[in-house]
């Protein structure tokens, strides 16, 4: 079959990777040059610890065994540190190592000497660690032009940047420079992207945008062996929703203020990638506020140990997220025609896993 992507993030690269995996033929279509939205700014997090019970804890554990088998994007199985610095939040972390499916999610709970042992950079106050061996790591910034490089050797693939498309319909679109792409199959993957045309195609979306801020650091002298989380992680994850979550002290008002929660990883290049905040309520401004960075700078210094490296970027990002039970918004809006949206902060964990389940969900025929 040939088949059109509209959307050159994570959840369109994928489809396109689906898609070509079974021996289609591709066309991707990206209205910039390359991705600049949600998919290159995020931590390159392939996070199983956190997710809700169900359905999405499935797809994000077969996610991460399909990320391990895509040659060229480096993944990093370093698994992660969400690291307690006081007795209620152990608790939490002792909760979740209690869960049925702890041994599955990779959870156990360290001391914090095992806790320093598993990743030596941690030489602040803590009292220990929830550690979950399933986490990775990639690169966001990377790993799109890596998996076109891939898909590019199969000789059944072309990316199309910098043409926005302006019409859709079954087995056709039509891109603003005037070109028809024939699909037999067309997957719209279009992430934040929520009015113009694609308001046409589906009105009433269960989904919402959700802004967020990040920033970079110029290099650390050290290596930040996993991935790490602060304690404010348990209260944003569903599956750490257990009883001894209430006994947490409260949030710091800034935190509560930003629904913030601290995640950090480190670059191939040595910089740490810090965040983030959210926010829900449109419009959203334009300009970044301070405020956060500053606490998340605190609370880094605090987890180190040491004053961090100068920062040398700081973003924002919005992100396309489900408001319904369905981990991801999935809408044949035409015959052969299928959206697929809102997976949230989930997208860069889940996208392999997301792609793959929209290919088995088409009829046999049209696969």
């Amino acid at each position: 079959m040939r088949v059109v992507v509209v959307g050159g993030g994570v959840l369109g690269t994928f489809h396109a990777w689906e898609a070509v995996r079974r021996g289609h033929e591709v066309v991707q279509v990206e209205r910039e040059a390359e991705a600049r939205g949600a998919s290159v700014r995020n931590f390159g997090l392939v996070w199983v610890s956190g997710r809700a019970d169900g359905a999405e804890v499935e797809l994000a554990q077969r996610a991460r065994d399909l990320w391990v088998e895509v040659p060229g994007v480096g993944v990093r199985t370093v698994g992660s540190l969400t690291v307690c610095r006081s007795e209620a939040e152990l608790a939490v972390a002792k909760e979740a190592a209690a869960r049925p499916d702890a041994a599955a999610r990779g959870f156990q709970v360290l001391d914090a000497e095992q806790t320093r042992e598993r990743n030596p950079a941690l030489k602040g106050d803590l009292l220990g660690a929830l550690w979950c061996a399933r986490d990775a790591i990639v690169e966001p910034r990377e790993v799109l032009p890596a998996l076109r490089a891939e898909l590019v050797k199969s000789g059944r693939y072309q990316f199309l940047g910098g043409r926005e498309v302006r019409s859709v319909q079954t087995g056709r679109v039509v891109d603003d420079h005037g070109a028809a792409h024939e699909g037999d199959l067309v997957f719209l993957c279009t992430g934040a992207w929520h009015s113009g045309l694609i308001r046409e195609l589906a009105e009433d979306l269960p989904v919402r945008r959700v802004r967020l801020q990040m920033m970079q650091t110029a290099p650390l002298d050290d290596t930040l062996a996993t991935a790490v989380a602060d304690a404010d992680s348990f209260r944003y994850y569903p599956a750490y929703g257990g009883p001894a979550l209430a006994g947490l002290d409260a949030q710091a008002p800034i935190a509560q203020q930003h629904k913030m929660q601290l995640l950090m990883v480190q670059r191939t290049h040595g910089g740490l990638t810090i965040g983030d905040t959210h926010e829900y309520a449109e419009p959203f401004g334009f300009d970044v506020q301070s405020d956060p960075y500053d606490y998340l700078r605190d609370a880094v210094e605090s987890i180190l140990g040491r004053a961090l490296p100068a920062i040398t970027r700081r973003w924002a990002g919005v992100y396309s997220q489900a408001t319904s039970d369905e981990v991801v918004v999935r809408r044949e809006v035409a015959d052969g025609v299928h959206l697929v949206t809102g997976p949230g902060g989930r997208g860069m964990t889940m996208s392999p896993a997301i792609a793959e389940a929209s290919f088995e969900g088409i009829s046999p025929a049209d696969r």
